[in-house]
């Protein structure tokens, strides 16, 4: 009661709170809660047989038991043999812990569905200078800096920009934005659920990613509401991360589902063009207008034991670099405000060589676990001549020919993709992929990689052991890669890539 007598009124959003101890138990929570019972039903049981064990144990101690136990052992000339038998079930015990504790339990790739924007999204490079020119948002010398950068950038005509960019005069706002957001993200996860024939309740981990655009409530959330997930689902909304936040992401779920038995993850990465157009003249914030596209990539990944016989890949390692300590590093790819207060994503002219320094760190890293031992002996030999002996001999790059069948390797431009080429020596059939999807899809961000993935596929098809290495480059700065180990023959014709031809059978 408030001063007089008077009672203080509550909120209209606190009025609705439900009364939970009243009204009855909805079937679906009870369904859950049995659902969670049968997937720890092993360790319930074996947790009321241990602790009855150890309780007759310590009793025996206590009456007695075990020192008349002992002494009868000695005896009969039998003290050493029990001695010896103890010991040795103590050690398989303390093995078979340790086992359980430390082993890493397999993490299966379902399968991913790639989105494909609809036709009327299309932008060629001729209309996307003439969008510019009558947009009337940028001075002469920009429209032939960006026309530069087109002819350049390694991107074909069949490219997709959201609505809002194209229209005259572009209206970007925060509606626009989502709309482009529930386009991708909606469409790829219905895909990827209706492939995989599951339905959304039977997702149990939730990991979306996007850079630029994090509205409230989050994308994650976004998709729970769309889709009616779970209640007790567990969500994440990665932000900030850049272009290799797809990795990142499959890197998290990971490690939920080595948390997590017996559970699936849904993994999804876009980025949001909308409202992340720079309508200013500062030439390293142009570039991105000219490079990045409309995309996105939803995926399934399983810890389930029956999801195996279904299962197109198996992660075999993420290795993640991050050069952020770098001043210089961290600054390279910047989202700031020009001189005229417009906001833009800032890319350096020292981008490809930070570039390089990343690349290689993760593969300093990722070599060990990949390389064959006689990649390694060489690279070893090769560098203790040089550091050890002083020997001026150029440095040894190994082989990864060696170690993976197939190469993904993030759109970020041609410039990006010829050079990791150039720094592994690859062949021009390994990046012939990524330039492939350069030019149909541009720059989609994080779900590149998937989109190169998928065009090995529907092109050329994957055997069954392949192993891929898909690699990224994001803000920060940060390379991270994934390694995929195919469990079967895969030559899906992906509907992001339906007029390519269907590969033989491999």
């Amino acid at each position: 009661m408030g001063r007089g007598g008077q009672r203080h009124e509550f909120p209209v959003l606190l009025q609705h709170i439900p009364d939970f101890r009243q009204g009855g138990v909805t079937l679906k929570y009870v369904k859950r809660g049995y659902h969670v019972l049968c997937t720890h039903a092993l360790t319930l049981l074996l947790l009321p047989v241990a602790a009855t064990v150890l309780l007759e144990l310590a009793n025996m101690l206590k009456t007695g038991q075990l020192q008349e136990m002992w002494v009868v052992a000695s005896q009969t000339h039998l003290q050493f043999n029990m001695v010896v038998f103890m010991g040795c079930c103590l050690l398989l015990a303390i093995m078979a812990v340790t086992y359980v504790l430390t082993r890493t339990k397999p993490v299966y790739l379902i399968n991913y569905h790639c989105y494909k924007p609809p036709d009327s999204l299309k932008m060629s490079r001729e209309r996307f200078t003439n969008l510019s020119i009558k947009s009337q948002m940028f001075n002469e010398q920009s429209l032939q800096f960006q026309e530069k950068i087109m002819e350049r950038s390694g991107l074909g005509d069949e490219t997709y920009l959201p609505e809002a960019v194209q229209q005259i005069p572009p209206q970007i706002s925060m509606a626009a934005a989502r709309e482009e957001a529930e386009m991708v993200l909606f469409d790829s996860v219905r895909n990827v659920l209706e492939e995989a024939k599951l339905k959304p309740g039977q997702v149990d981990i939730l990991v979306v990613n996007c850079s630029l655009f994090n509205p409230t409530p989050s994308l994650s959330a976004m998709i729970i509401n769309h889709f009616k997930m779970r209640s007790n689902i567990v969500s994440y909304n990665l932000a900030g991360m850049g272009c290799s936040a797809g990795v990142i992401a499959v890197n998290l779920a990971k490690e939920l589902l080595q948390v997590y038995p017996g559970s699936r993850a849904l993994v999804v990465s876009t980025e949001n063009i909308t409202q992340n157009w720079y309508f200013g003249n500062e030439r390293s914030m142009l570039i991105p207008n000219c490079l990045f596209r409309v995309g996105g990539a939803a995926l399934l990944l399983s810890n389930k034991r029956k999801d195996y016989w279904r299962a197109k890949y198996e992660l075999l390692h993420v290795v993640r670099t991050h050069m952020g300590a770098n001043d210089q590093r961290y600054g390279c790819v910047y989202q700031r405000e020009d001189t005229k207060g417009r906001v833009g994503v800032h890319l350096s002219k020292e981008l490809m060589a930070i570039a390089g320094h990343a690349l290689k760190a993760n593969i300093t890293t990722l070599g060990p676990l990949v390389l064959p031992i006689s990649e390694q002996l060489i690279f070893f030999g090769n560098l203790v001549a040089r550091k050890v002996f002083k020997m001026k001999i150029k440095g040894y790059i190994p082989d990864f020919k060696l170690a993976f069948e197939h190469f993904c390797i993030h759109t970020g431009g041609r410039g990006v993709i010829e050079e990791i080429e150039k720094q592994l020596q690859l062949a021009p059939d390994n990046v012939q992929p990524s330039k492939d999807t350069l030019f149909r899809y541009g720059n989609t961000s994080s779900s590149s990689i998937w989109y190169v993935l998928s065009n090995i596929e529907s092109k050329r098809g994957i055997r069954k052991g392949d192993r891929i290495w898909q690699i990224a480059f994001g803000s920060g700065f940060k390379c991270n890669s994934a390694v995929w180990r195919s469990m079967r023959n895969n030559n899906q014709q992906h509907a992001a890539w339906d007029d390519t031809p269907k590969p033989v059978e491999p």
